[in-house]
């Protein structure tokens, strides 16, 4: 699987004064990617809670390439690039519908902690191996 790939529609309340996509639904769509991220994972917001943990995210990265515009419909791309026992990393690309070039690239970095403790939370081998199918370049 390596990817994971949804479109999002751009909408008029998404415009800022500039014209053109507003910084915060930028941090909105890795939101939207990484929830998407876990759950093709197998490992949904709802499953780390059972199992007694949750990601934090501690560190967001976005670089804009090229502003996208109402009317258009992106095509976000989200996978792992680094998963230790306590964190991951993951890489996001932001694709115009209207043009086809990649309008921002983007990284996230998670770490595990426990919902009781919260502390670090080192994922067990069959918890970390549920991440391989999301795991790319």
């Amino acid at each position: 699987m390596g990817k994971v790939t949804f479109e999002q529609d751009v909408h008029t309340f998404q415009i800022d004064i500039n014209r053109h996509v507003s910084n915060v639904v930028y941090v909105q769509w890795l939101e939207i990617g990484r929830t998407r991220l876990l759950e093709a994972a197998g490992m949904p917001i709802e499953t780390m809670q059972e199992r007694g943990f949750h990601a934090i995210l501690v560190e967001t990265t976005i670089k804009h390439v090229e502003p996208l515009f109402f009317p258009d419909t992106v095509t976000i791309e989200v996978w792992i690039s680094d998963l230790t026992h306590v964190s991951a990393w993951m890489d996001f690309n932001i694709l115009s519908g209207r043009t086809g070039k990649v309008a921002a690239r983007a990284r996230q970095r998670g770490v595990f902690v426990g919902r009781e403790t919260n502390r670090p939370y080192r994922l067990s081998p069959e918890e970390r191996a549920a991440f391989d199918p999301v795991r790319g370049p």
